[in-house]
């Protein structure tokens, strides 16, 4: 158990500031701190209060994280940090504090893509990862299909949304249902309720000259937000439980469609899903029902490692470590945009004289 890496993790691409302490594949701490409350009365996310919030959460955050796994951060193996892709304001808090602890303690720093820790967190509940592993990543920000023979090293596209991506959309219409921010967990709730088969949504890039593996949600977010209006206009009551149904089935059903059609087509008989939707109750359900038919084996997280944390991070981190992956530079800056291709950034160069100095100078 001791020789494998331990890792602290830090997360901070959007709204939760996350810190997470992993060993090996074991989870030992996973602390947040949300500053969704304060972004509510917004109906979205806004980047400066998000900003703001990671400031002041981060210390105390990362000092839960080290107490509750009952670590030392002088016994760490290293740190990793969302370096992106996110928002710039809110991954630069979390790169500039990975930088000082890495710094002040002589640890080797990792700066990690988002989406390839969504994937790996799952390292943390089934185990370690197949080669080649499937993933389905399905959040707020982000809709992909992606093929990972390596996740410290090899992650390639084979889909992605080409506009809103499907926990967008459900924003966007529990806004026009008024039912609050965020939409994912209300429209969950109310759907359990309703037919799916109620109303007739569209089906999003499901045409034979269609991309096979790629998302969009804008069509049928439009067309919900149309038929919700129809009904107002019209004077008649909106159905919000099979509105909610019928509109989260669309989602769902696409979404675990093309997945298990990507798992067919490559070959590969496992499929991972995570993300922040990956905790939607029915895209589990139908994702089960479509994997068992197909003989593919499901692997999701569950829920509390499925939204932004600092765990997964953590577990990417770990996997880097024990891979022998260069850590990055101190020249390493947050990336909004960093592509999926990239599950770390590598420094050019070395850094231990820098760590032997400040050792010298914060710890004599």
């Amino acid at each position: 158990m001791a020789d494998e890496p331990l890792v602290l993790g830090i997360e901070t691409s959007c709204d939760e500031t996350g810190v997470g302490v992993v060993r090996g594949t074991t989870l030992l701490a996973d602390a947040i701190a949300s500053s969704v409350d304060e972004h509510a009365r917004f109906g979205g996310v806004v980047p400066e209060v998000a900003s703001r919030a990671h400031l002041e959460a981060m210390v105390p955050t990362i000092e839960r994280a080290l107490k509750e796994a009952g670590v030392s951060a002088r016994d760490l193996d290293g740190i990793a940090v969302t370096a992106g892709p996110g928002l710039a304001g809110a991954l630069l808090v979390g790169v500039s504090a990975a930088k000082a602890y890495a710094y002040a303690l002589g640890k080797p720093l990792y700066g990690v893509n988002h989406l390839a820790s969504h994937i790996c967190v799952d390292q943390l509940e089934h185990g370690p990862l197949p080669e080649p592993t499937m993933a389905l990543l399905v959040s707020g920000g982000h809709s992909s299909l992606l093929l990972s023979t390596d996740i410290t090293s090899d992650v390639r596209p084979l889909g992605a949304t080409i506009d809103d991506a499907a926990g967008e959309a459900f924003d966007k219409i529990a806004r026009v249902l008024n039912l609050g921010f965020p939409g994912g967990p209300v429209i969950d709730r109310y759907a359990r309720e309703g037919d799916p088969a109620a109303i007739a949504f569209p089906r999003g890039l499901t045409g034979p000259r269609d991309p096979a593996y790629d998302f969009s949600f804008s069509g049928l977010k439009t067309a919900v937000a149309r038929w919700i209006e129809a009904r107002r206009a019209a004077g008649e009551e909106v159905p919000v439980r099979d509105v909610s149904a019928s509109f989260q089935e669309a989602v769902v059903d696409v979404l675990t469609r093309k997945a298990v059609r990507a798992c067919r087509d490559e070959g590969v008989d496992h499929l991972m899903i995570g993300g922040g939707v990956a905790a939607n109750s029915r895209l589990r359900a139908l994702a089960q029902e479509r994997c068992e038919a197909a003989g593919i084996r499901l692997r999701v997280p569950r829920m509390k490692l499925c939204t932004d944390n600092g765990a997964m991070v953590a577990a990417l981190g770990a996997e880097m470590v024990a891979r022998n992956r260069t850590p990055s530079g101190w020249d390493l800056s947050a990336d909004s945009s960093l592509p999926v291709t990239d599950p770390h950034v590598p420094g050019t160069h070395h850094h231990d004289h820098v760590h032997e100095v400040s050792k010298a100078n914060l710890y004599s």
